[in-house]
């Protein structure tokens, strides 16, 4: 062979060589990233080639798979009630993706996870189609409709959200955020799926947003609860009726030549001087704990909002956004002692801190998925409930939970109480705005107590429910809310 034909032949070889190359990197290296690939068309075929398995509520689905005529998507998804579960299932749509419960659990409810590979397997063998498996959830239909409806019966244009918890598991039992969306509105892939989801995008409003997990707020006075624990743990005060050496009005630390800078109480003439704990949650005294905040330290007060959960993400399995509380000066440790300043929560945030108070100080890791369930009902994965932290001694959990619910039995958290139950609770009223010009932000944080313990610890907050601030409060807009959630809970264990 001459010298040319050969340089051909050696280059032919390496094109050829190169080609092998890369066509098993694509089958073998890049095969699992191209297929799962969002943009990867088939994959949402095969998606909705049979029907997808459940998401569980109380034993029954609340969604469910209708048959198209479409020559490629033989199933569409389906909810029942959708703008209701729409914060816990999220959407699955042939061409937006899928979100929350229904991407987490994507290979279970399609029948692809490797963990039903016996299963299909038999299918196989049977002839039958491949089948997805169920999400069984810890939510609590009862108080998961009181959540939602009380949000929905707020005057006007309100927002809000509502977490509700177990807290002797952590298993989440409510989960609303308003306003919603019905995410069958866009399960398809058509001009009218189109048209859904640019708008529910672009809405002012944001109803896709889940405020219980996604959205971070200052927590107000629902935050002197840590503030509290944070005062019990570090010795500052020894019981909840000790008094606090507290003047009023009570001037910021550092600023105390600016006469300006003073903190006031929301209601006059209740006792806020050197006021106890007790009677300082029970009227929501600011100057008390904002002297408390600064007594205890920013290094302080900080680990100890860490240990109810702070300064971390949590994941439900649903990831909910980190809640804040800052490394800051003096002045702005002050403030954040009494939830304003830098200091912001979510609402399924404040609900483990009334959930930890509840368990007599311990935090169990919250979570809304008991069990992932193959076709044949047998259990693949079962939850264990995990204890997260322990922000406070029991002693001390049990006299905080003696001064919230003084607040329900005679202060200003009189709205959610419950005849025949021992209810324990904390009002918030939240400044928003530079100047707290916009209007303020109601809260609500509370547990109801049985003889076996708190089967619910709920948090409750509320944007613009009244136009005239004056009328926004968390005892008058959030406390009937969580009475109602505690109530429907209370009724489904009894």
């Amino acid at each position: 062979m001459n010298k040319p034909m050969r340089r051909v032949s050696i280059f032919c070889g390496l094109l050829i060589l190169a080609l092998l190359v890369r066509v098993n990197w694509v089958q073998f290296v890049q095969a699992d990233e191209l297929q799962n690939d969002e943009h990867n068309r088939r994959v949402a075929i095969e998606r909705y080639a049979n029907p997808r398995g459940n998401i569980i509520v109380d034993g029954e689905p609340i969604t469910g798979s209708a048959q198209t005529d479409d020559p490629d998507f033989a199933y569409e998804r389906t909810w029942t009630d959708g703008e209701m579960w729409a914060p816990v299932t999220g959407y699955s749509s042939q061409a937006y993706g899928a979100s929350q419960l229904e991407a987490i659990n994507d290979s279970i409810l399609t029948g692809d996870d490797d963990r039903l590979f016996f299963d299909n397997t038999i299918d196989m063998l049977t002839g039958e189609d491949q089948r997805g498996g169920n999400v069984v959830t810890t939510l609590n239909g009862a108080a998961q409709e009181a959540a939602y409806q009380g949000l929905m019966d707020l005057p006007g244009d309100a927002k809000g959200a509502v977490a509700a918890i177990d807290p002797r598991t952590g298993a989440i039992l409510a989960m609303a955020s308003a306003p919603s969306y019905d995410p069958s509105s866009f399960a398809g892939y058509g001009a009218e799926d189109e048209e859904a989801w640019i708008s529910l995008n672009e809405a002012e409003d944001q109803p896709m947003l889940n405020r219980a997990l996604r959205e971070t707020y200052p927590p107000g006075s629902t935050f002197k609860v840590v503030t509290a624990a944070a005062a019990l743990e570090n010795g500052l005060v020894d019981d909840v009726d000790e008094g606090t050496d507290t003047p009023d009005p009570y001037h910021l630390p550092e600023t105390q030549d600016l006469p300006q800078n003073y903190i006031p109480n929301p209601i006059d003439g209740v006792g806020c001087e050197d006021a106890s704990i007790r009677v300082a949650l029970q009227w929501s005294c600011n100057t008390v704990f904002a002297n408390l905040s600064d007594q205890v330290g920013n290094e302080d007060m900080m680990a100890m909002a860490e240990e109810f959960g702070y300064n971390e993400e949590q994941f439900v399995p649903v990831r909910s956004s980190e809640s804040v509380y800052p490394e800051d000066n003096r002045p702005q440790n002050a403030m954040a002692g009494i939830g304003q300043a830098s200091n912001r929560a979510t609402p399924l945030q404040m609900a483990m801190v009334a959930s930890a108070v509840a368990n007599d100080g311990v935090l169990m890791e919250p979570y809304m998925v008991d069990q992932l369930v193959a076709p044949n009902l047998d259990v693949i994965e079962q939850h264990d409930p995990q204890e997260l932290s322990e922000p406070l001694s029991a002693e001390n959990a049990q006299m905080l939970q003696d001064a919230m619910e003084t607040v329900v039995e005679e202060g200003t958290g009189e709205s959610a109480a419950i005849g025949g139950v021992t209810v324990g609770g904390k009002t918030g009223t939240a400044q928003h705005g530079l100047n707290n010009e916009e209007l303020p932000y109601a809260w609500f944080i509370s547990y109801a107590m049985t003889d076996d313990g708190s089967p619910v610890a709920v948090a409750v907050v509320v944007e613009n429910g009244s136009e005239d601030r004056d009328e926004i409060g968390g005892g008058a807009l959030a406390g009937p809310i969580a009475q109602d959630v505690m109530e429907a809970v209370l009724d489904s264990e009894s």
